[in-house]
Order: structure tokens, then C-alpha cells, then sequence
């Protein structure tokens, strides 16, 4: 390895890649997750909350292997953070279309459910069968609403996650440089999931839910992992929707995704393309994101 690159948000060159090999060399019965955990406490490489980083170290282990850089040790068993054999459930719920205008429905009850754990469940199996994506569950910093009316009734989900990490569009936009995004990435969302539920037809209730969502999520966001995000984004499917309530809500357009995913290492066309629209949470957003 002769030149740094970065690797799930770090700086790795031929230091940070010994010091990576020695670890593996001194410890050739470890599992993967101890040494993710380990690289962790070497590296001091934690969260804001000052939980250390194992998932992302584990990622960062695998893409050096795939490079070919270093050899890890055989697989063993998941580890206890991993949720991808997470079963959901399918729930019981009503289906009744519900219908007329968004007074009738006001006012909204919109739970964070990092608040409201028990109705997690309900979160989860709605958005595993119907949205489009599907769901299993969410890694990493993460805030979900779950949207009722006055009655109780479920009328939608929305899921904000971490950023992407390179968006051309959004960059831009921001203008700030590699360094700067690589230090600030954390004060961005990603809506990752929204879902109005198939049966709820009434005109205005997306836009109305992100717009409340946005005016509390910096908060809410303060309250469960120490900071506040600045801007929120998105992509939406070109070919499926049109991203009209985003645009009713202010959200931005600020280009196109070239239609690769994060893999597509030989540049050939993988994924849908995708609008990419933006949202600020305050007006000196792009000073804060900058820093």
C-alpha cells in the first residue's frame, strides 16, 4: 500500500495498515469481533456518545481483506450486535381505507420510538410489508416515528439513518472538502424509509408529517446520541415516484445519482437513479457542516 485512502470514514495508509496486520499477527485465535473491538480501543475510535465504533471497525477489517491487504480469521458465528437474521414478525392490523381531509385526522400523534419502545414492533412489521424496500432493521444511528391520528389509528413510518457517504449533488451543494465532510458526516441525516400505509388516502398528510418531523428531529436526535444534526437528505426512485411531498415540504433538489451502488468498483450501471433532494435544519447549516 503506498498511498492513504479513506475506508469507512478513516484516514488508512501504510501506518494505520501495519498497525492493523500487527494486531492480526499477535492475535491469530481472536474471532473478528474481538478484534474489531480491540482496533477500536487502539484507534480511541468511539462515538460521539463515547461507545466505541465495532461495526464500523468490522467493516473496515472486510474492505481490507477484499483488497487483499489482510487476512482475517475463519467466520465463526454472528456476532452479538448483528441483527441481519432479525426475524420480523408480520402483526395484525386494521386495513380500513382511511380517508377524507388532514383536519379530520389532526392532531397527529408523532412517537419517537426510542421513547415509546413498545411500539416498536408495530414499526417494524409495518414497514417490512409495505414499503417497497422491505425492511429488517436499522444499524447505526438511527431515529423512527411512527404516525397515528387522534384515534390511534397508524397512518405512517419514517426512518432517518446515517448519511451517504458520497453524494455528488449534495456535496456540492454544501461545498465543503473531503476533510470537512469526513468530520462533519455525522451532522446529516438520512431518510432512509418513509411510508404512508397503502389504505390512507388523504391529500397533504406527507407533507404535513416531514415538515413536523423536521422541525423536531435536531432535537430528538440531541436527545439520544449527544448531537444535533444540521441537514437532512434523501433519494428518491426517478422511475417509481416523483418526490412530490419532499418538494411540498421545501425540500430541495440537488441532482442525480449516477446510478452505482458503493460497490460498483468498475463503474457499471447496478442501481436505479435516483433524485437526490436535501432539507437544512437551520440557517447557518453549511457554516456548521464546513468546520
Amino acid at each position: 500500500m503506498d498511498n492513504s485512502l479513506i475506508i469507512q470514514g478513516r484516514l488508512i495508509g501504510p501506518a494505520e495498515l501495519e498497525q492493523v496486520r500487527g494486531l492480526l499477527a499477535a492475535h491469530p485465535d481472536w474471532s473478528r469481533y474481538r478484534l474489531s473491538r480491540q482496533l477500536c480501543r487502539v484507534w480511541n475510535w468511539r462515538s460521539l456518545t463515547g461507545q466505541i465504533k465495532d461495526m464500523a471497525a468490522r467493516s473496515l477489517l472486510l474492505k481490507l481483506e477484499e483488497r487483499g491487504w489482510v487476512a482475517l480469521p475463519a467466520r465463526r458465528c454472528p456476532s452479538p450486535n448483528r441483527m441481519r437474521h432479525k426475524q420480523i414478525r408480520p402483526l395484525q392490523h386494521p386495513t380500513d381505507p382511511i380517508t377524507g381531509s388532514l383536519s379530520e385526522l389532526q392532531p397527529l400523534q408523532i412517537q419517537e420510538l426510542s421513547r415509546q419502545p413498545e411500539a416498536g414492533p408495530v414499526f417494524d412489521s409495518l414497514l417490512h410489508q409495505y414499503h417497497y424496500l422491505g425492511y429488517t432493521s436499522a444499524v447505526g444511528q438511527n431515529i423512527k416515528y411512527l404516525v397515528r391520528d387522534r384515534q390511534g389509528r397508524d397512518l405512517a413510518c419514517v426512518l432517518f439513518g446515517a448519511a451517504a457517504w458520497q453524494t455528488r449533488g449534495r456535496d456540492a451543494f454544501i461545498g465543503w472538502t473531503a476533510g470537512q465532510r469526513q468530520a462533519q458526516l455525522h451532522q446529516v441525516a438520512n431518510n432512509s424509509r418513509f411510508l404512508i400505509l397503502p389504505w390512507v388516502r388523504v391529500p397533504e398528510l406527507a407533507s404535513h408529517i416531514l415538515g413536523r418531523v423536521a422541525r423536531r428531529i435536531a432535537a430528538d436526535w440531541q436527545g439520544r446520541y449527544g448531537h444535533r444534526v444540521a441537514l437532512l437528505e434523501t433519494f428518491v426512485e426517478r422511475g417509481r415516484f416523483r418526490g412530490s411531498c419532499y418538494r411540498a415540504a421545501n425540500w430541495i433538489g440537488v441532482g442525480q445519482t449516477r446510478g452505482r451502488t458503493r460497490q460498483d468498483r468498475r463503474h457499471s450501471l447496478q442501481a436505479p437513479v435516483k433524485d437526490v433532494l436535501v432539507y437544512p435544519l437551520q440557517a447557518g447549516f453549511r457554516e456548521v457542516l464546513c468546520q
